[in-house]
């Protein structure tokens, strides 16, 4: 049984970027909500896995199409805002150092120009999903956006995400109504890198 994410900070510890009932309402609704209906179908299917990456790489083994959609989605979910809460921080904001700046660098040219293209992708998503910055084993690093729960995992890729933008409207839309844009611009207030490279670190082989 997987066990919701515990956060590391109060619900109000991010504002003014991401504003109290926002985050309450991201976590113990709908991050909640996702983590019980991913246990409700995996108790369905009998599967005992405490792997989410595993379940979500192995989605096509599940027979049952409107539970392999369940565990798709709400297995995205749980996991897309494990990453999500998780790299976000009262103490973020600045930029990346070490070997995770060294592959911002040489991959995009700068950190600014990482931003830019986060920035757009997360602007660029029709409708809800998600702008991601991922790694592979290699330690080289990606950009790419995804609808609704998915993500690179979901998506049969070989990268997995060390950053998460959430652009579902429930991410933001209490506060910053339909501006998405603002939503974006000052996420990165909140982003601890110190986290996000630790990611990085743990993916590389």
């Amino acid at each position: 049984m997987f066990k919701q994410y515990v956060l590391p900070y109060e619900y109000d510890a991010l504002e003014p970027y991401i504003d109290k009932l926002t985050m309450e309402t991201h976590y113990s609704k709908h991050h909640a909500t996702y983590t019980k209906n991913l246990n409700d179908a995996l108790a369905k299917l009998g599967i005992e896995s405490d792997n989410i990456i595993e379940i979500q790489s192995a989605l096509a083994d599940i027979k049952d199409p409107a539970l392999r959609q369940a565990v798709r989605n709400n297995g995205g979910g749980y996991y897309n805002h494990n990453l999500y809460f998780a790299i976000m921080s009262p103490q973020g904001g600045g930029a990346p150092s070490g070997n995770l700046e060294a592959a911002i660098n040489k991959t995009f040219g700068s950190v600014e120009a990482l931003k830019e293209k986060l920035t757009a992708l997360a602007l660029g998503q029709f409708g809800s999903g998600w702008a991601w910055l991922s790694a592979k084993q290699d330690g080289t690093l990606q950009v790419s956006a995804s609808p609704n729960q998915d993500n690179p995992i979901i998506e049969g890729t070989d990268f997995t995400p060390i950053l998460g933008i959430d652009v579902w409207e429930h991410a933001y839309y209490l506060k910053y109504k339909n501006l998405r844009g603002d939503y974006v611009k000052e996420f990165f207030n909140v982003v601890d890198w110190d986290v996000v490279a630790a990611n990085y670190e743990s993916i590389k082989k």
